[in-house]
């Protein structure tokens, strides 16, 4: 045992209450796009989101009375944006509350274009885009749910594409990745290393 380790305290948490606020942990930052049932776009941000399994699954977590899912239950698809680090106004405007007519007057403002494949809009900008069709819903996670969507589209700015001639360091370094500190922090990462696996490790 390592003296770093063996120096480490520790705080148990109690887990009558979420432990998720008393620490903070790293998570992704994406912004989902629905259509409202007048026809109107609705995008809110969201960061317990992440792809699901090896292929083209997506899922996020959602409140059930939150407009994202009425909208995504209603259509059957939702948009997923990955903004820049520069976009932080953006994410800002999209979690702003709902009017008292239950508009959202703020996504008004936001630059929109209409998906390709699915009904939905994407938000310009964002250096990923993905066009999903509703999958499944897994209910029952306390008061929330889980929203299971198949990738049926996808979209990549240039300068996040990897290639075989540019290193994934030098990549990520030119156009640095978005990232959620819960709770409620923002980060940019533009450093990173490669991971040492294990000689004969396989996912």
């Amino acid at each position: 045992m390592s003296s770093e380790s063996s120096s480490t305290r520790y705080v148990s948490v109690p887990t009558d209450h979420p432990v998720w606020e008393r620490f903070p942990i790293l998570a992704p930052l994406v912004l989902v796009g629905t259509i409202e049932p007048d026809g109107e776009a609705d995008i809110a941000p969201k960061h317990l989101a992440m792809p699901l399994s090896w292929g083209n699954y997506f899922g996020f977590v959602c409140h059930p009375d939150h407009g994202t899912y009425r909208n995504l239950v209603a259509t059957g698809s939702f948009t997923v944006g990955y903004p820049t680090p520069e976009m932080v106004l953006h994410t800002s405007l999209a979690a702003a509350p709902r009017a008292s007519d239950g508009s959202k007057p703020t996504v008004q403002v936001l630059p929109l274009s209409a998906a390709k494949m699915v009904d939905g809009v994407l938000v310009d900008g964002c250096r990923l885009h993905l066009e999903c069709e509703l999958d499944r819903v897994v209910d029952d996670l306390d008061e929330n749910v889980l929203v299971i969507g198949r990738v049926v589209a996808a979209h990549v700015a240039e300068q996040l594409l990897r290639s075989y001639d540019v290193d994934d360091a030098d990549l990520i370094h030119r156009a640095p990745l978005l990232a959620y500190v819960h709770p409620g922090r923002l980060a940019t990462v533009s450093e990173t290393v490669s991971f040492p696996y294990h000689q004969g490790f396989s996912r």
